[in-house]
C-alpha cells in the first residue's frame, strides 16, 4: 500500500483493492518497523486531539491495518474447519494478517505503558511545547496527504469540506463530567476506537468528551485490570463493527475517502492549536479556549514553538519517507 505520496492509479480506476502484503514476506526487520510504527501510533493516541490513525496513514500501514481488521468475521470459523487442527489455526492466522497486527498492537501497548505518564506530565505542565510539536506534525501531514489526491473534483472537495467541518464540530463539543461505570467504560471504548482508527479524530479526545479519559488513564497507571479489560472489550467490539464498512469504502473509493480523511485531519487543527488558555464559564468551571499567539499570557515563545513545529513536520516527513521506502521494498520482494 502507499499511504504516503507515491504514484497511484487514476481515480478512474476505482474501485481499487486494498493493498495487502502476505505475512510470509515479512522479515524480522520489517516486523520491527511495524512495532516502531505502533509505538508512534500509541504516542499520538495518548494526546487528546491527535489520532493514531493519522500516523498509520502517513507511515504506510493504514490500509493494511483496515484490511487485516476487516478480515475478522464469522468466515474464520469456516476457514478453520476446512483445514482443521494446527493447519486451521495457521490458516486463520494468515487470513487476519495476525503477525502484523500483533507487532502493531505490541508497539501501541508499549507506548501506552511507557509514554502515558510522560505525555500526561507534559500536557499538564508544558502544554505549549507538546501542542506546538503535534501542530507542526499534523500540518505537515495534511500537505503530504493532499499531494496524494491526484485529481480533484467537486465531489472530493465536498468530502474534504465535510470532514473538516465534522472534525471542527466534534472538537468544539462541551466535555462531559461523569464517574464512569464499567458499562459506560465499555460504551466509551467502543466509540473511541472508531474515532481512533479514523485519521484526524482522536480516540483520546472522544474519551474526554465522554468524561472517561481520566478514568482510563488512571486505570492504566494503577493497573486496574477490570477497567482496562472492560475498555478493551468495548474497543474490540467497536473495531470489528466499524472496520468492515471502512474496508469496503477504502477498497472502492480510495481517493474519495482520502479526501474525507484529510478533511478530518485538517479540522483537528482547532483542537491542537498550541496557544490555549483556561477561562471560567458561567458555571464556574474551566473552559479551554484558543487565543492568538500574541495574546498568550506568557508570550508567544516564537523560537521554541516554531522550532517544535518544524521538528514535528520533519519527523512526520521522515515517517512518510520511511513508509514509502518500506512499501517499495515489499513490492520488490
Amino acid at each position: 500500500m502507499t499511504a504516503s505520496p507515491s504514484p497511484r492509479p487514476s481515480e478512474s480506476s476505482d474501485p481499487q483493492p486494498l493493498d495487502t502484503h502476505a505475512t510470509a514476506t515479512d522479515s524480522p526487520k520489517a516486523l520491527l518497523g511495524v512495532y516502531v510504527k505502533g509505538i508512534a501510533m500509541g504516542a499520538a493516541d495518548i494526546v487528546p486531539g491527535v489520532s493514531g490513525g493519522t500516523i498509520a496513514l502517513i507511515a504506510g500501514v493504514y490500509e493494511r491495518l483496515i484490511n487485516a481488521l476487516g478480515s475478522i468475521g464469522p468466515n474464520l470459523w469456516q476457514i478453520f474447519r476446512q483445514e482443521g487442527g494446527i493447519k486451521g489455526l495457521f490458516a486463520v492466522w494468515r487470513q487476519v494478517d495476525a503477525t502484523f497486527l500483533l507487532c502493531l498492537l505490541l508497539g501501541i501497548a508499549t507506548s501506552f505503558a511507557t509514554l502515558a505518564g510522560i505525555i500526561k506530565h507534559l500536557l499538564d505542565n508544558q502544554p505549549l511545547l507538546i501542542w506546538s510539536f503535534f501542530f507542526g506534525l499534523v500540518v505537515a501531514t495534511i500537505f503530504i496527504l493532499l499531494s496524494e489526491i491526484k485529481r480533484w473534483n467537486i465531489g472530493r472537495a465536498l468530502l474534504f469540506a465535510a470532514g473538516l467541518v465534522s472534525a471542527v464540530v466534534i472538537s468544539s463539543l462541551p466535555l462531559l463530567s461523569t464517574t464512569p461505570s464499567l458499562a459506560y467504560l465499555f460504551f466509551a471504548g467502543a466509540i473511541a476506537i472508531c474515532a481512533m482508527i479514523l485519521p484526524g479524530i482522536s480516540g483520546s479526545f472522544i474519551l474526554l468528551l465522554l468524561g472517561a479519559y481520566d478514568a482510563v488513564l488512571e486505570a492504566v497507571h494503577t493497573l486496574n485490570f477490570t477497567a482496562i479489560f472492560t475498555v478493551m472489550a468495548g474497543m474490540l467490539t467497536g473495531l470489528l463493527l466499524f472496520t468492515h464498512a471502512l474496508k469496503w469504502l477504502l477498497s472502492r473509493y480510495y481517493q474519495a475517502m482520502l479526501a474525507l480523511l484529510t478533511g478530518f485531519i485538517a479540522g483537528s487543527l482547532i483542537k491542537i492549536w498550541p496557544w490555549k488558555v483556561d477561562t471560567l464559564n458561567t458555571l464556574d468551571s474551566e473552559t479551554v479556549i484558543n487565543v492568538m499567539p500574541w495574546h498568550y499570557p506568557t508570550g508567544a515563545h516564537w523560537l521554541t514553538t516554531l522550532g517544535l513545529m518544524v521538528l514535528g513536520a520533519v519527523l512526520v516527513s521522515f515517517i512518510s519517507w520511511w513508509g514509502r521506502h518500506n512499501n517499495h521494498h515489499n513490492d520488490d520482494v
